[in-house]
């Protein structure tokens, strides 16, 4: 797949291009429109700060287009992590129940089989009318061709940006990339979503189609073409304590975020100890988020540089999601093609070496590096909110979500607020297209889908509460009600209990002054886990102990 490199100038202008979602009503006349196009495009370790039009000083023109033709979502979730938030995109359901993150009892988790009837997105679609093609990182059981697509590229390979040696295409294995062949993951992934769409328009444009661009950008190895990387060479020197206030301020003017920044937990580092790796990296990495002033001057220009790879990454993806809209706009179907961005979790301070190993003398950014941008870098990404991916406190699970529609949102650029979850995707394109949920599957009973249609909030915000939203990864568990949120670190930890309405950053307990409430939505908690946990085990594989 070939590579297309981007100039300077055009990082710093970007490829302004509108972006458009598709959201088709509730009860879609095929008489007055046709079912449109959906474009689902997924970020990956991206912090919910991180874009221009959320706050971010990246550049990502592109993204803001879409936001100001779109509308921007504040209060959207993930599941903290990879593959259980692309399992629930694509099914509807959370990934416990179908058995993509960890129930005990049942073989599940990264290593799960979804159920017969936990189908995925294009097997829906495709009694519908449309193709559907996948492009980037996969991260499901099972492989895209045996689920619906049509057409697919999966990179498989998630240690290395500029050489991966897995990958596939249509299932079928690719060769390992050559070092210094001119190959970025980015753009590769973009190439080949614009290859589909040629297709489709020359043989196919009488269908609607269903684009899945899964970009494994920004996660780690923080690596980047150097040209990218330039543009941001200095940009973070002044750290991230003075960066975070100043995202802050934006993200207040711009009514995103709640009423309060969260205080850094300077005590909490990675998920995971690696100790070798850490020493590894050399003395100028750090894996706490230390107040900025207390770094060294090496240590500043050395975390300087991790940020704006990661910098570059962004506004990269960016850019090649510019020329996958251009290729839509040529084909003349922008205005009824369904736009939707979020990421699969927050940033992440997760901190390793895996892959080529890490040099500690190459240049940040090459194939050569093994770098993570780690918790301090991460708490700017997850502006305003606390911790990172893998916990389920807001920095962890909340994603920007941008949706585009030029036929079918009328009032452009505005917010809402009203909370939603990765559970909605498929049910909000069903409706477009003019599908439903299945009730059973080969004479079987199929468990009611948890998400709702985001379609009515096309039109209008609604302050109505939502029912309960629920998690659970690796411990770390939550539930939001209302504007009521319970969430724990860990098995054995206490709830917490914190009210969004004023504290979306999650800095005032409530816990020991509302004991009631605490045990109210813990007992909820409890009834929700066994229903899922009930599903799973359904004619479940056993567990082999083996579970991710």
């Amino acid at each position: 797949m070939n590579s297309r490199k981007m100039s300077r100038t055009e990082i710093m202008k970007g490829f302004l291009i509108p972006l458009l979602l598709i959201v088709m009503p509730s009860c879609p006349s095929t008489a007055e429109a046709p079912r449109p196009n959906v474009l689902l495009i997924v970020a990956d370790d991206m912090g919910y700060s991180d874009v221009a039009c959320y706050g971010g000083e990246i550049a990502t023109p592109n993204l803001d287009a879409l936001a100001r033709g779109g509308l921007r979502f504040t209060q959207f979730y993930n599941t903290a992590r990879c593959w259980p938030s692309r399992a629930a995109i694509l099914t509807g359901y959370y990934a416990q129940q179908v058995r993509r993150d960890t129930i005990p009892g049942v073989a599940s988790g990264n290593s799960g089989t979804r159920p017969p009837w936990a189908r995925l997105l294009p097997e829906m679609l495709g009694p519908l009318g449309y193709r559907s093609y996948h492009s980037g990182k996969w991260h499901v059981d099972g492989k895209p061709m045996q689920n619906g697509f049509t057409h697919s590229y999966s990179l498989n390979d998630h240690d290395r940006h500029f050489s991966p040696r897995l990958h596939t295409e249509d299932d079928l294995p690719l060769p390992a990339v050559a070092v210094g062949s001119g190959y970025y993951t980015t753009t590769a992934i973009a190439d080949h979503a614009i290859k589909c769409l040629k297709e489709h328009a020359e043989k196919h444009s009488a269908q609607p189609f269903f684009e899945f661009l899964a970009f494994t950008t920004p996660h780690f190895p923080v690596q980047a073409p150097a040209e990218d990387i330039a543009v941001y060479r200095d940009r973070y020197l002044p750290g991230w304590d003075a960066l975070r206030e100043e995202r802050w301020r934006r993200m207040r003017q711009m009514g995103i975020g709640g009423d309060t920044l969260s205080a850094v937990e300077r005590e909490i580092g990675p998920p995971y100890p690696f100790p070798k790796a850490i020493a590894k990296l050399g003395p100028n990495e750090v894996n706490r988020p230390l107040p900025w002033s207390e770094l060294s001057a090496a240590q500043k220009r050395f975390q300087a540089d991790k940020m704006a790879v990661h910098a570059a990454m962004v506004s990269r993806m960016d850019y090649e999601i510019g020329r996958v809209i251009g290729q839509i706009r040529t084909m003349g179907a922008l205005d009824n093609t369904l736009v939707v961005f979020l990421s699969d979790n927050g940033a992440s301070a997760e901190m390793m070496v895996r892959g080529d190993d890490h040099d500690p003398d190459a240049q940040c950014g090459t194939g050569a590096t093994f770098l993570s941008i780690g918790p301090g870098w991460s708490s700017l990404a997850n502006t305003p909110f606390r911790r990172h991916k893998t916990w389920v406190h807001e920095g962890g699970i909340s994603t920007p979500l941008i949706v585009h529609w030029p036929r079918g949102i009328a009032k452009r650029g505005e917010l809402r607020h009203t909370p939603g979850h990765v559970i909605d995707v498929v049910p909000t394109i069903l409706d477009l297209a003019g599908g439903r949920m299945l009730e059973t599957w080969r004479n079987q009973p199929v468990p009611p889908a948890p998400g709702k249609s985001l379609v009515p909030l096309f039109v209008k915000d609604s302050r109505s509460a939502r029912e309960s939203l629920w998690w659970l990864h690796e411990g770390n568990r939550a539930l939001r009600f209302g504007n009521w949120k319970i969430v724990a670190s860990g098995k054995d930890s206490p709830w917490e209990l914190y009210d969004l309405s004023n504290d979306r950053s999650e800095s005032k307990d409530l816990a020991a002054a509302k004991p009631e409430k605490v045990r109210e939505l813990a007992e909820l908690w409890t009834r929700q886990t066994k229903d899922y946990s009930e599903q799973a085990l359904r004619d479940g594989p056993a567990d082999s102990g083996t579970n991710e």
